[in-house]
């Protein structure tokens, strides 16, 4: 997909969370690993994210759903602020109020989902939900997901997966850690090959272009 790449591109990142995400990308940003700059932070309510993304520098806005009528027209009102920054890719990070996908924000919205799609994934199905499920259905495997939105629950086509193992004496808690290290690494590679324009899809598939 054509990217400006003359200069980093331009990041909206969504939390609802603790931020933990946020603080990644800003380190991976600043490190020279990722050819980016965040220019817009939004919250869905009060969290540890907003009072980390001060810390960072960045001056969080506070969008509650229930200050709109609708899911639509709250998720308009998050692009426009995302039009107003001019912003090339919106990057949900913890975000957990539904999102319904401007026209001209498609295939232009990332995610990433603490399991590996479509294995339990779904309303319903984040943070240490997800973790409580792999144990409790006894997998070996888990993982992360990064993927494009749509505008069904992590159903849009997927970027990159990252697969770690799940330990005979994993609780949800260390199951998640060992799932956040991977997605540390996964999610500013997925939004990096997007920045170099490197991602072409087709259907549900994404090609990631050498």
């Amino acid at each position: 997909m054509p990217v400006d790449q003359t200069r980093p591109i331009r990041l909206a990142v969504l939390l609802s969370g603790g931020g933990t995400t946020l603080l990644n990308l800003h380190e991976k940003i600043n490190a020279g690993e990722l050819n980016a700059e965040i220019s817009l932070v939004i919250a869905s309510r009060e969290c540890k994210g907003v009072g980390r993304s001060e810390a960072l520098g960045y001056t969080p806005i506070i969008a509650r759903r229930k200050q709109f009528a609708s899911d639509e027209e709250y998720s308009d009102h998050l692009f426009s602020q995302c039009e107003q920054a001019h912003v090339d890719l919106v990057v949900l990070a913890g975000f957990l109020s539904r999102l319904v996908v401007a026209q001209n924000y498609i295939q232009r919205v990332m995610n990433i989902h603490p399991s590996l799609i479509p294995a339990f994934c779904g309303q319903g199905m984040y943070g240490h939900h997800v973790h409580e499920a792999v144990i409790a259905r006894g997998c070996k495997v888990s993982g992360c997901t990064v993927h494009f939105c749509d505008n069904e629950y992590d159903h849009g086509p997927i970027v990159i997966q990252q697969s770690v193992d799940v330990l005979d004496n994993d609780n949800s808690e260390t199951l998640a850690a060992r799932v956040f290290d991977a997605e540390c690494e996964v999610y500013p590679r997925a939004i990096q090959f997007f920045a170099e324009g490197r991602l072409s899809i087709k259907g549900r598939r994404v090609k990631i272009d050498s």
